[in-house]
């Protein structure tokens, strides 16, 4: 059992202000594995007031002094990658492969790209009669996710450190255990007390303080919508800046001219990225209506070569779901699929055949879905794929553009003008054309209820600056 019982707050482990534990549970076995404590509003105000301490300092040092820390940090992360790789597996059932390989390493692009943004930046430049300076914006609470549990940790603390704010997180506390392990590689790094604090605990309590502390200039939080909404709400009292990385329904538009089976099959792996817990996965197709057979086809070839089984195991290519909650919410939106008079091209409700323990769920794909059915509109963040006709490209824009939602959105096409040109009509903060592999440079963040706000690269690291003018 792993016991981690303490917080990070100024620069040492210290006890909750009230003893409070929780189990975290390993979701491939259902068995806990390790425990933590739970915060009060006591123990955030506690780190607040120590971020703020350090702030006064902190704000004032050099590039140089923030890039040094970027690279003691970088290098503690390296060292101990294979150990938050393995962590991320026991607390959220990413397979180790991709744990290793996409969980811990995009994480890691997250401070080499900050170092570098940092590196070249200029944060005072004249402008007309006078000089444009950009600041640090002070106390940044930072709320973040079970699904990518230290990729959204690194993608917000990473420029926030970098740009000489100070910090108190507030990690997911169904997957907590990966970022404590970074809290160590910060304290190993250096960083002097206050700057990086760290509060475990729920929503509606750590959570809700952060959102709340008149003391935090700014908020940023990756999650549900709901929580997203909840969050600005409690932050609009003290009018701080709120940013927000919420929820996705992306359209991936297979055009007529595409490579069909090549589309179809990458685009149900793509969908199935991290079990389907991700954000931004293209989780509604949308097909010429004429090519409906061949591309229920070649979506049941790729649901065939997925394997699921022990997320320790190098072969597997999918986990289990993270939570029991999330287990039922995603049996419920596949009934209700089945329910609405979709037709089942593979998978269905229930767990595998061969897997009696663990939130393992069937990879499903639904085809002859319509925009109204529940799995063509709510975000389901499972392993479920809805194929949905048309008959003309503008009525596939129309339909990917009819959802609340605008993370991203998905265009395959021979022709890369084509896809160009479709792509310019998706409402949504990011759109990756034949494939395109991700980009940790390039600004991430949505539209419309999607949220506000960018992380990555230079938009990222300005969402943690405050702009000042000077005359005269």
């Amino acid at each position: 059992m792993i016991e981690k019982l303490k917080f990070y707050i100024d620069g040492a482990w210290v006890d909750p202000a009230a003893p409070s534990t929780l189990g975290v549970m390993n979701p491939a076995t259902e068995e806990t594995f390790a425990r933590i404590s739970l915060g009060s509003k006591q123990d955030v105000d506690r780190a607040v007031q120590a971020a703020r301490r350090a702030f006064a300092t902190y704000c004032d040092t050099s590039v140089e002094e923030r890039l040094s820390y970027l690279q003691k940090i970088i290098a503690g992360f390296k060292a101990r990658l294979p150990e938050l790789a393995r962590t991320m597996t026991l607390e959220m059932g990413a397979p180790i492969t991709f744990a290793t390989e996409r969980q811990a390493t995009v994480a890691l692009f997250h401070f080499e790209e900050a170092a570098r943004v940092l590196a070249q930046y200029r944060f005072e430049e004249p402008m007309g009669p006078g000089i444009i300076r950009r600041e640090p914006i002070g106390v940044c609470g930072l709320i973040t996710p079970w699904n990518w549990p230290l990729n959204q940790v690194a993608s917000k603390v990473a420029p926030a450190l970098a740009t000489g704010c100070t910090v108190v997180l507030k990690p997911s506390e169904i997957a907590p255990i990966s970022a404590m392990l970074v809290a160590e590689i910060l304290h190993d790094a250096g960083l002097p007390a206050g700057v990086f604090n760290l509060v475990n605990g729920d929503g509606p309590t750590v959570g809700e303080a952060i959102a709340a502390h008149p003391e935090i200039d700014m908020v940023s939080f990756t999650g549900s919508t709901a929580a997203g909404i909840r969050v600005a709400k409690l932050a609009a009292d003290t009018v701080k800046r709120v940013a927000q990385e919420l929820g996705g329904k992306s359209a991936n538009i297979i055009l007529p001219d595409a490579d069909l089976k090549t589309a179809v099959i990458a685009g149900v792996h793509a969908c199935y990225t991290n079990g389907g817990q991700n954000c931004q996965s293209p989780t509604r197709m949308l097909i010429p209506r004429a090519q409906r057979d061949a591309a229920f086809a070649a979506a049941r070839q790729a649901v065939d070569s997925v394997r699921l089984g022990d997320p320790l195991d190098p072969a597997t290519t999918m986990g289990p779901l993270v939570s029991p909650a999330q287990f039922d919410k995603v049996q419920d939106l596949i009934q209700s699929g089945i329910d609405e008079g979709a037709t089942l091209v593979a998978g269905g409700t229930g767990r595998p055949a061969d897997l009696n323990r663990g939130y393992f769920v069937r990879p499903t794909v639904f085809g002859d879905v319509t925009p109204q059915m529940r799995i063509a509109r709510e975000e389901i963040f499972g392993p479920v794929l809805s194929i949905i006709g048309y008959d003309t490209e503008d009525e596939a824009v129309g339909i990917a553009n009819d959802t609340p939602f605008g993370l991203a959105g998905f265009v395959q096409s021979r022709n890369r003008d084509h896809a160009r040109a479709i792509a310019n009509r998706i409402r949504a903060g990011r759109v990756y054309l034949n494939g395109a592999p991700f980009d940790r440079s390039l600004p991430f963040g949505g539209y419309k209820q999607s949220g506000n706000g960018r992380e990555f690269g230079v938009f990222g690291f300005e969402e943690y600056l405050e702009v000042k003018a000077i005359l005269g």
